[in-house]
């Protein structure tokens, strides 16, 4: 009897522990994901998990589908910005037309796109909640 209690008690311990062991490493994986991003030129971090925002985002994150293998994700808007909303992002998708190279700024974004380096295509579908350290 009191071995049959404890596999009752054990089976239910053991999934919990399971899920303590994983939760971790979801994490982590979440924050490398949105660790990182260019904002004018250098590298500011993030501090949370993303969360959707199904209602739109309003500060612009672009997103490079096919770049160079340092390429991070690139904010208009950072802390102390004027304009900036604490980061509700706004998705879009960069993608190279021809040898991809460096993006660290909206600027250089834009710049890319008026040379034809590159397409911008909004993808509001895309859209997340994730703040940015300052």
């Amino acid at each position: 009897m009191i071995g049959r209690m404890l596999r009752h008690l054990l089976i239910p311990l053991m999934l919990i522990a399971s899920v303590l062991v994983a939760a971790p490493e979801s994490t982590d994986a979440a924050a490398r994901s949105f660790g990182m991003l260019y904002h004018d030129g250098t590298i500011v971090r993030t501090f949370a998990v993303s969360a959707p925002l199904p209602h739109g985002g309003s500060d612009p994150l672009f997103v490079v589908t096919n770049g160079v293998d340092e390429q991070l994700g690139i904010t208009q808007f950072a802390p102390g910005d004027p304009g900036f909303s604490g980061g509700d992002w706004a998705v879009y998708l960069v993608t190279f037309t021809g040898t991809p190279y460096l993006l660290t700024s909206d600027e250089a974004v834009m710049a890319a796109l008026q040379r034809g380096d590159v397409t911008v295509t909004r993808d509001p579908a895309r859209d997340f909640r994730c703040p940015v350290q300052p």
